[in-house]
């Protein structure tokens, strides 16, 4: 009797749930090591003796080394597997943020945190390809979206290191601590298999082409408009995000006068609603389409933005008001659930996670110039007046998700 792929199981099996965890894992990990320097700004400024704009541009660095990561690792993984690269991810990222801790200057901050990024770059769309191949369609959305909620916790993660255990010890220790995530590979290696739609697909096809092949083929003529609608669809997005986060610990903290931990503790509230966003997100594109989840999710966040920012004044007495919109920011960025998802089922499987990677994480590279346009933006409005552009990428993001065929339940191609 021929054995079932894990895609085509009836419902989840312990299998597909550690292959979720570790995926998970190394998601939190990976957003947390990317996030975390976010949260040490101020520290790091002031013993390196850094402007806003010097330390914009070591984030922004950062994020454009995604872009390089997520193209070469999904190249890397649609060749030699899902399983290998996604130990490698980790590994990288984590190394990055170790030696960030013993940066002596500039130059070599910028280059750690470059190594940070290249790893962070691969490790999301490679477990999300992971999960889409793995699980049954009909619950594919909410198992991507139960692995994104890795983000928030990553992000509440890095605000208690940073609002808490940094004024005791030290943003340098706090980088090093953070390299620990590696050890995660340990239990990748020993209790996950490979993706056996991934297997199957290459013993049919032994002598594939390579991976230059692989990214070129996301411009040729079958594949070009889906890969670019892909694409703006992930820049929109990421600009709406980018913009959000990038400054918004500072921004609490340098224009609403918070202390660092009172700053980590409303950024907490923050991604309480993002873990609720990415969760519940899944649940609504399952039941409604993928279309009318990014949508719905879109406003609400723009909702959350505006109110945070250009509207503050007329709400800043009431703190359990401002505290709700800071939850609705979180919830409404719960549409990035969606792309794990949405790109298993737009892509084939030799080419997914090329498609997926290079897609999320060029849009992620192009975030290499939003912390400093906010920074350049706030010597004249303040950083909420760079942060509530973020409001209309969001807005954008919702409006050209419909350009997108609705792929709700597809079965994924091979």
């Amino acid at each position: 009797m021929e054995k079932l792929l894990l895609n085509k199981y009836d419902k989840p099996t312990g299998m597909h749930y550690k292959i979720l965890l570790m995926s998970w894992a190394g998601w939190v990990f990976d957003f947390y090591d990317l996030i975390l320097y976010t949260f040490l700004l101020i520290p790091i400024g002031k013993e390196l003796h850094f402007s806003n704009v010097l330390l914009s541009y070591i984030l922004g660095a950062s994020l454009a080394a995604t872009a390089l990561g997520g193209v070469v690792f999904g190249i890397l993984s649609d060749k030699v597997g899902r399983k290998k690269v996604l130990q490698w991810t980790i590994i990288t990222y984590s190394l990055g943020t170790f030696l960030s801790g013993l940066a002596p200057n500039f130059a070599t901050l910028v280059l750690f945190r470059v190594i940070t990024g290249f790893g962070v770059g691969g490790e999301w769309a490679t477990g999300q390809t992971y999960i889409g191949e793995t699980f049954p369609p009909r619950v594919r959305g909410r198992y991507g979206a139960f692995m994104q909620t890795g983000a928030p916790v990553g992000i509440a993660l890095a605000a208690i290191v940073g609002g808490f255990a940094a004024p005791a010890i030290g943003w340098r220790m706090c980088f090093i601590l953070s390299g620990l995530p590696a050890l995660i590979v340990i239990f990748i290696r020993k209790r996950l298999p490979e993706s056996d739609m991934w297997l199957e697909k290459k013993a049919l096809t032994p002598r594939e082409t390579g991976g230059l092949s692989k990214f070129l083929t996301l411009f040729s003529s079958r594949y070009r408009r889906l890969f670019i609608q892909s694409l703006i669809l992930t820049v929109l997005d990421m600009s709406a995000y980018w913009f959000t986060y990038a400054w918004l610990p500072g921004y609490l903290n340098q224009q609403r006068h918070f202390s660092m931990a009172k700053s980590a503790l409303w950024m907490i509230v923050t991604q309480a609603g993002g873990f609720m966003g990415y969760l519940t997100f899944g649940f609504f594109a399952d039941k409604f389409g993928r279309r009318p989840a990014y949508s719905v999710y879109s406003v609400i966040m723009a909702l959350g933005l505006f109110m945070i920012t250009i509207w503050w004044k007329a709400v800043e007495v009431y703190p359990p008001v401002i505290l709700s919109f800071m939850f609705l920011v979180g919830f409404g960025t719960g549409m990035f659930s969606g792309y794990g998802p949405l790109f298993s089922e737009l892509f084939p499987t030799g080419i997914r996670n090329t498609a997926m990677g290079s897609a999320f994480n060029l849009a992620r590279g192009v975030q290499f110039f939003t912390p400093v346009i906010i920074a350049v933006i706030a010597e004249k409005y303040g950083l909420g007046g760079g942060i509530s552009l973020a409001a209309i990428f969001a807005l954008l993001t919702g409006a050209w998700i419909w350009v997108f065929p609705e792929t709700k339940g597809k079965r994924l191609e091979s």
